[in-house]
């Protein structure tokens, strides 16, 4: 797809990818709906785009990604200020760290938050991309979602759901103009991983050396950069850490072998 002219929402952009991503569709002619749970911060940030992309660029809402009232009420400023949403792009994410300790409220969270946001996004753009015969799909979940998140049992399910439906979706809608990518990260500069990760919960600091340690901490800029790059080649998995890939591989062919050297990077992280 190419997204100049078009109209995108991305949520969870107060900052972040979130933020990174609308100022690389801005960047490339697009406009934007920027979301985000803290409306001061969501209202900021769309206040810096508009005045580097010009006014009638930028929309913004704050709202719970997850909640369909929410939803609806970004496509409908969007429409009203930008014009028809060709591309969606659930990046809101929790990533509270817990192992099976984790009560009945953090798995809530984190399933509306990192998976179901995504459905009820999906239910509202679809019906209206499949008659126009187009549109564009992207759903931010994480290298967790392919492999697993060392001390975070909620973070590592509910990504993992993530990229199942992404998955779905473009089985089932990728033939029909909808175009779906799903971004699977490691490591990137932001409060997901520099706050949450880390926060005095058991796990916290594991779960960051997990991802600090496994490879390079990339700026948000240049993983929004991969986004746009797939999306004009309409490429499904984004994986801008490339040993995802070979990481995943290896889980893939020998299951049991990748679990015994994860049972060790795990053990050497509780040592330190």
């Amino acid at each position: 797809m190419e997204v100049r002219d078009k109209v995108a929402i991305v949520t969870g952009a107060a900052g972040g990818i979130g933020a990174a991503l609308a100022h690389q569709f801005l960047e490339a002619g697009a406009r934007v709906l920027v979301s985000d749970i803290d409306d001061d911060k969501v209202h900021a940030t769309a206040g810096r785009l508009e005045q580097v992309a010009g006014v009638g660029t930028v929309a913004a809402v704050a709202g719970d990604a997850a909640d369909p009232g929410t939803i609806a009420e970004m496509v409908a400023v969007a429409e009203r200020e930008l014009g028809p949403v060709d591309i969606f792009v659930a990046n809101a994410g929790v990533g509270e760290a817990a192992g099976l300790a984790a009560d009945e409220d953090q798995w809530r969270l984190g399933l509306e938050v990192n998976l179901l946001a995504h459905v009820r996004a999906a239910r509202v753009m679809v019906p209206g991309w499949l008659e126009r015969g187009n549109g564009y799909f992207v759903s931010t979940a994480s290298a967790a979602g392919l492999l697993t998140q060392i001390g975070s049992v909620v973070y590592s399910v509910t990504k993992h759901g993530a990229v199942a439906f992404a998955e779905w979706m473009a089985v089932t809608y990728g033939d029909k103009g909808i175009g779906v990518s799903c971004l699977c990260p490691m490591g990137v500069d932001t409060d997901l991983l520099n706050g949450g990760l880390q926060e005095d919960a058991p796990g916290g600091g594991q779960a960051a050396r997990a991802v600090t340690g496994a490879g390079v901490v990339l700026d948000p800029r240049t993983v929004a950069e991969d986004v746009l790059v797939a999306i004009s080649e309409e490429r499904f998995l984004i994986l801008p850490h490339p040993e995802v890939r070979e990481f995943a591989r290896r889980k893939t062919e020998d299951p049991d072998r990748w679990i015994r050297g994860m049972q060790r990077y795990a053990r050497t992280l509780a040592e330190h």
